[in-house]
């Protein structure tokens, strides 16, 4: 478990790397195409930062709202409020404020910035379905996102796709309407400069898509980690896989919070491009460090 832990924390930082030198690339084309002197870079750093930040501090509310989620006491669940409260004492980590969504989806989902302003959410469908064992398993992956700061890491992936949404933009607008002073430029610069603003927005969503997908593998196992039983939650995903029904209030923006794509199967196509792992591999894994125990 701690190698499975350690290797998605090495892979996370090799992608994240991997963003700056995507902005690098595009700033150098931008540069020398129109010798800006890196006034373009600053400009979509500012607005990326911007928009993320808005996201950052608002988004946990506005995650709760679109998934229609009701915060409950201990009163309204004490089986629930007790396993989210025993593995937030393990775990040495705050209680999170605990909301429940009328869905018979099996689905769950963290929020909030910081361990302090938490947020943990699941469906009825979930709570239906899954026995204590695999109750805690969903639980202690959704604290792991909590204590991971996943929220952050991939508020930082969002202001860096920004970054390279916006250069590509500028570099396409301003080629259209106006010249500007091309000392490096060139027929050879003007190609590459093409070719960038089409892959570069590709590249980012892929490479963010990469990022989502590396912190489910490690909340997966940092959960394991805090149960001991990783069994618990390998079940868990094969039942809220089996439901092949999506999500009442689905939205892209909040998909990838929840603990399984919660639009439901999809095709090949559709797989390359979810915020999610594949099921089957994560129960692989689980399953893996189950035995290396």
């Amino acid at each position: 478990m701690y190698s499975q832990i350690t290797s998605n924390k090495r892979k996370t930082v090799a992608l994240i790397a991997s963003f700056v030198v995507l902005i690098l690339g595009l700033g150098w084309i931008i540069d020398a195409y129109y010798d800006a002197g890196g006034a373009i870079i600053a400009l979509a750093f500012i607005y990326a930062s911007v928009t993320a930040l808005v996201s950052y501090f608002a988004g946990d509310k506005m995650a709760l709202m679109a998934s229609g989620a009701k915060e409950i006491k201990k009163e309204h669940a004490p089986e629930l409020w007790r396993t989210v409260e025993n593995l937030c004492i393990a775990n040495g980590q705050p209680m999170p404020k605990i909301y429940v969504i009328e869905d018979e989806a099996p689905n769950a989902f963290a929020t909030g910035r910081t361990p302090e302003t938490s947020s943990v959410a699941f469906t009825t469908g979930l709570l239906k379905r899954l026995d204590r064992t695999e109750l805690e398993g969903v639980t202690a992956h959704e604290l792991s996102h909590i204590k991971n700061y996943d929220i952050r890491v991939m508020t930082i992936v969002v202001v860096l796709v920004g970054v390279i949404a916006f250069l590509s933009d500028i570099f396409f607008r301003i080629s259209l309407h106006g010249r500007g002073d091309r000392k490096g430029g060139g027929a050879v610069i003007l190609v590459l400069g093409l070719i960038a603003i089409i892959l570069a927005p590709i590249i980012a969503n892929i490479v963010k898509l990469a990022i989502s997908r590396r912190r489910e593998y490690l909340a997966d196992a940092s959960g394991s980690l805090l149960t001991r039983y990783p069994e618990g939650l390998a079940r868990a995903l094969e039942k809220i896989s089996s439901y092949e029904q999506p999500m009442r209030h689905a939205h892209s923006a909040t998909a990838h919070l929840y603990i399984a794509n919660p639009f439901g199967p999809k095709g090949f196509m559709a797989g390359l491009f979810s915020t999610h792992p594949p099921v089957e591999k994560r129960i692989a894994a689980l399953r893996q460090m189950g035995t290396s125990a």
